[in-house]
């Protein structure tokens, strides 16, 4: 078995493929109708559009967890929470910017030296 994602069962597919193409900003990766796969590329430039609008409806604001992976957590139009999150490579390549040795690195995110030095 090969986990490709999660279904949101919701009311209305064209006020939530609006949410998430124009409130969230995130770019359709795959539609076919009643089947909308969507995907994001940077957290704080979601994180900084999304402070801009009102009425949202937050979970909670930018959380970083002991690993150093950073997220945000929000509602959808069926009250669905939906997290956003860095990528682990996201994480791995800013640890390693930050002057952090790939020892040090592995150390933190818990991730294998071997796929820690495929960021190098």
């Amino acid at each position: 078995m090969n986990y490709q994602g999660c279904l949101l069962a919701v009311k209305d597919i064209s006020v939530s493929k609006y949410f998430y193409e124009k409130v969230l900003g995130q770019n359709v990766m795959m539609d076919i109708g009643e089947h909308v796969a969507f995907e994001v590329e940077n957290l704080d430039e979601v994180y900084a559009e999304l402070k801009n609008i009102s009425g949202l409806k937050w979970v909670h604001e930018i959380k970083e967890y002991p690993w150093g992976q950073r997220d945000i957590r929000v509602y959808d139009p069926d009250m669905h929470i939906v997290e956003i999150a860095e990528d682990m490579g996201v994480v791995i390549k800013r640890f390693l910017g930050m002057g952090m040795s790939k020892e040090e690195v592995a150390a933190r995110t818990m991730f294998p030296l071997e796929v820690v030095e495929q960021y190098i």
